[in-house]
């Protein structure tokens, strides 16, 4: 996931739902906000391979939350999150199919190594999983990325339920800001630095 973890503003833009009608606008400003995240330029170095691979990643990473009603964004499309609600996880079929014809094999070997390495800390209980969360490099530190975590964290609240994540180092102080505790730092081979983290009931 990639936002910022520094903003120097308060955002004053409404978070709303995304609907399936967004789906391409809101993939849109993900590609942008992804475009030097460290762990998907892991997995796609060329810059060219990325974006085209990239979109049909982050449909099959966590595109279910546009039928569930948990994808959101602002009104200009500058930042999106898509959440996965409990018992709805990622197309791991569709990921796997995607990542065998266009990521390097010996990064799939790591990639492997690594998602074994991160399973454990997935929490036992129901919970809500962020695939992904970005903002558009042109709208970062404007508070964005803390605006859309919100929004989502007040529903999640008011369920009672655990929230989990994993994210670059990077990231990590905006997580904790909402209150998510760092688990572990995991590394394979040549990746980059994956924290998963979770956030306990409130």
């Amino acid at each position: 996931m990639n936002t910022t973890s520094s903003p120097t503003q308060t955002s004053t833009q409404p978070i709303r739902q995304a609907s399936i009608a967004d789906e391409q606008r809101v993939i849109s400003a993900l590609v942008l906000a992804f475009g030097a995240d460290p762990g998907m330029r892991w997995l796609y170095p060329d810059a060219a391979r990325f974006l085209e691979n990239f979109p049909v990643f982050a449909k099959a990473f966590g595109g279910k939350a546009f039928a569930r009603g948990t994808a959101y964004c602002d009104e200009r499309y500058a930042g999106a999150a898509l959440w996965l609600p409990p018992g709805v996880r990622p197309d791991l079929e569709a990921i796997e199919h995607l990542v065998q014809r266009s990521v390097a094999a010996h990064t799939v070997a790591s990639m492997r190594k690594l998602l074994e390495q991160i399973e454990p800390y997935h929490p036992r209980e129901p919970y809500w999983y962020l695939p992904l969360i970005g903002v558009d490099p042109m709208h970062q530190r404007e508070g964005l990325g803390s605006a859309l975590m919100k929004y989502a964290l007040r529903q999640i609240d008011k369920d009672r339920m655990s929230a989990y994540l994993e994210t670059p180092p990077h990231n990590v102080p905006l997580y904790q800001r909402h209150g998510f505790e760092a688990l572990a730092t995991i590394r394979v081979g040549s990746s980059p630095i994956t924290v998963p983290m979770v956030r306990k009931p409130r």
